[in-house]
């Protein structure tokens, strides 16, 4: 993976082009102040899709949902 590294004062006037080839490329963009990193652009990744795969598979099985709850179970719900 490729990563652009600019100034600051080589990003600013030239902002929206630096946008964009993140946005193209999905590729980081580091821009930096004195030679020092201090800012990372990346590309925008939706979690939607991850929370999904993280909780698929996370049920089992659900047996006779509609029953009451036990007493039991229902002081450890508290």
């Amino acid at each position: 993976m490729l990563q652009t590294t600019v100034s600051k004062s080589q990003f600013k006037p030239q902002v929206l082009e630096y946008l964009r080839m993140v946005e193209l490329l999905k590729q980081p963009v580091t821009i930096t102040h004195a030679g020092k990193p201090v800012v990372q652009v990346i590309p925008y990744k939706s979690r939607v899709q991850d929370a999904r795969s993280i909780l698929r598979g996370s049920v089992i099985s659900y047996k006779n949902p509609n029953d009451p709850v036990g007493l039991e179970d229902w002081e450890a719900l508290k």
